[in-house]
């Protein structure tokens, strides 16, 4: 009979636990689902990702000017970011901007002077260009510009970074 307050109180917390467990999941998912992708892009000529958020971690490559990243988790003077192959590495925020670029991963990428194949052919990419992202169109597919400044329509299937 003594023991019955102890237990209740045992099957209480355990209740509890387990409800709080369950609402922070439950949370997690709903945020993962109404978030869309945070892309960014470099804005220095160069700049290198580590593999951990310290100019002492090691070194794995360096990303060149406009290449667009997808933010992963941001801390302080720092971001974690993928790539469109899907490497992860560090990289300092003051070397990305929000100016949005996409880079076109099929072996050609063709961009259409409006939001239609049937419509006229622009001009042609070849795979890793980058481009950069004026706008989303409707039905798949998205305004870009070129560095020549020539400017179309490319459908996303085409693109990374959209």
């Amino acid at each position: 009979m003594r023991f019955q307050p102890f237990q209740a109180r045992f099957a209480a917390t355990n209740l509890l636990l387990s409800l709080l467990v369950l609402w922070f999941f439950s949370c997690k998912a709903v945020a993962q689902e109404n978030s869309q992708s945070e892309f960014l892009s470099i804005a220095s000529p160069a700049a290198v990702l580590y593999d951990a958020p310290s100019l002492n971690a090691e070194k794995l490559y360096v990303a060149s000017v406009n290449l667009p990243l997808e933010v992963v988790v941001k801390v302080v003077g720092w971001v974690k970011v993928r790539d469109y192959h899907g490497y992860l590495g560090w990289v300092e925020d003051k070397n990305l901007s929000q100016k949005r670029f996409v880079i076109i991963n099929t072996s050609v990428g063709s961009v259409y002077q409006s939001p239609d194949q049937a419509a006229a052919l622009v001009f042609q990419a070849r795979q890793d260009v980058v481009l950069e992202w004026l706008g989303t169109a409707a039905n798949g597919w998205i305004k870009v510009k070129h560095q020549d400044g020539q400017v179309g329509y490319i459908r996303t299937d085409q693109i990374w970074g959209a």
